[in-house]
């Protein structure tokens, strides 16, 4: 029986121990993909305590706490940061397979240097312990970052923001990490919600100084501010999408849509419109992003805060999501093909949060691949229903069975606590392990130099490449 996390945990072979270690362990990280707060990295945010670290903006936490029963006030609500941490150190012991068990003892282990087990019982020492740590002045959150060994990492920013933290950090020569926005026009896509109009009248249209009524005051708008964005380091767009859909339409149509929405006249969009109008700025923007050199980043299948007491208690974003069948691969390809015929199809990672997706989307954009660089399209990992081990297995073979693995660009964290860069460790255990029992059962060569190259170009040196 092995020893509980080891220093060869999730690593079940002599090959795959040795890939970690000599090879993937110490290369630096690239995350392109998180929700860290650029206000936060740019004032070296320090933290009063551990549960502010960990489980402060910790939608799968609160999940896992729901499930055991635990009143919402130790969860989102006023409860002490105390009391809330002694709950979730109650609830760990339960969630024996989930991926928080695992990651939270990692975080744990690799930023505090704590190898006690997370219970009920042993909350206040582990609370007392971190809480410590936290007083040193390397543990802001520019200290964990270095701890991680973070060489860059890209943050969500909706096209209105006015980025001064990005330009302060841009500006600020102790700040080693590079820390870069991400374009996320979610807002703008989403025509149907009935905050649309205000967005884009009072925040996107102020911020690009354009009075917007029409299908190309849209584009527009959106044209300034990626300039803006492309400014300040921007090399990357993100899109969350509850499905894929593909519907072309008229100029004239589009112009309606807007003009009749923008002036509250179109509050219930039958799907029909509101696919129009999302796959008309999908189209707009894939291309300018194709224009720029940036990565176009799309994750399908979600449903948004679905339970509508938890939204009106808690507000929008405290774990009521969840997964559906949303990428359509007919839909799908459509849409690659529009852009790809014209020659105006840009690198682009796609994952979906139904894990029945996989092998669908890496077929697809098997189809569409291009000499621009080496993986253009990639399949990629979604942390929130599918971070688990088999999850991320499934999505590795996905990859070699219908591409080319040595082409991947590692993993995004998805994070929203710098804790959670962490799965990086987790993942790359992972990914050595998925190489090791290949290479032990005859399947690839062990050939040092060839693993070795192939290892660390997966966990840094193909996203050095791809984000530039």
């Amino acid at each position: 029986m092995k020893k509980f996390m080891d220093k060869d945990f999730l690593l079940q072979t002599e090959t795959a121990s040795r890939l970690y270690y000599e090879h993937a362990a110490a290369q630096p990280v690239i995350d392109y993909r998180s929700h860290l707060c650029a206000a936060d990295i740019a004032s070296d945010k320090s933290y009063r305590n551990i549960t502010r670290l960990l489980l402060g903006n910790a939608d799968a936490a609160w999940r896992l706490l729901r499930a055991a029963g635990v009143e919402e006030r130790y969860i989102t609500g006023d409860a002490s940061d105390y009391e809330k941490f002694q709950k979730f150190a109650e609830t760990m012991p339960k969630a024996i397979g989930n991926p928080m068990f695992l990651r939270s003892q990692l975080e744990l282990k690799r930023f505090f240097d704590c190898d006690i087990l997370l219970s009920g019982d042993t909350a206040a020492e582990i609370w007392t312990l971190c809480n410590e740590k936290l007083q040193q002045p390397d543990y802001t959150i520019r200290g964990l970052l270095a701890k991680a060994n973070v060489e860059s990492v890209d943050t969500i920013a909706d096209p209105a923001d006015d980025l001064k933290w990005f330009r302060k950090m841009l500006e600020d020569d102790d700040c080693k990490t590079l820390v870069r926005p991400i374009f996320c026009p979610d807002k703008v896509l989403h025509i149907e919600s009935p905050e649309w109009e205000n967005y884009m009248k009072y925040e996107l249209g102020t911020a690009a100084d354009i009075d917007i009524s029409t299908m190309q005051d849209v584009r527009d708008a959106l044209h300034k501010r990626m300039d803006y964005f492309e400014s300040l380091g921007c090399r990357t767009a993100d899109h969350t999408l509850d499905v894929m859909d593909f519907c072309l339409a008229e100029e004239f149509e589009l112009d309606d849509i807007v003009g009749r929405t923008i002036n509250g006249k179109g509050k219930r969009q039958s799907q029909t419109v509101r696919a129009q109008f999302q796959t008309a700025v999908m189209v707009f923007l894939a291309t300018e992003y194709a224009r720029r050199g940036w990565v176009m980043q799309l994750e399908y299948a979600v449903l948004r805060d679905n339970n509508s007491r938890l939204l009106a208690d808690a507000g929008m974003g405290k774990g009521g999501d969840c997964l559906t069948d949303g990428c359509c691969g007919a839909k799908f390809a459509q849409f690659l093909n529009a852009l790809d015929k014209d020659g105006l199809l840009p690198k682009t990672i796609v994952s979906s949060r139904n894990p029945a997706d996989g092998a669908m989307i890496a077929s697809v954009i098997g189809a569409f691949q291009g000499s621009e660089a080496a993986g253009k399209l990639q399949l990629g990992a979604s942390w929130n229903f599918q971070g688990a081990k088999n999850g991320i297995k499934a999505q590795l073979a996905h990859m070699a069975n219908q591409s080319l693995l040595g082409c991947a660009v590692n993993m995004a964290s998805n994070a929203r606590s710098v804790l959670s860069c962490a799965r990086h460790e987790y993942y790359r255990r992972i990914l050595c392990d998925f190489i090791g029992r290949l290479v032990e059962n005859g399947e690839y060569p062990d050939d040092e130099a060839l693993l070795g190259q192939l290892v660390e170009d997966i966990c840094y040196g193909n996203a050095k490449k791809y984000f530039g």
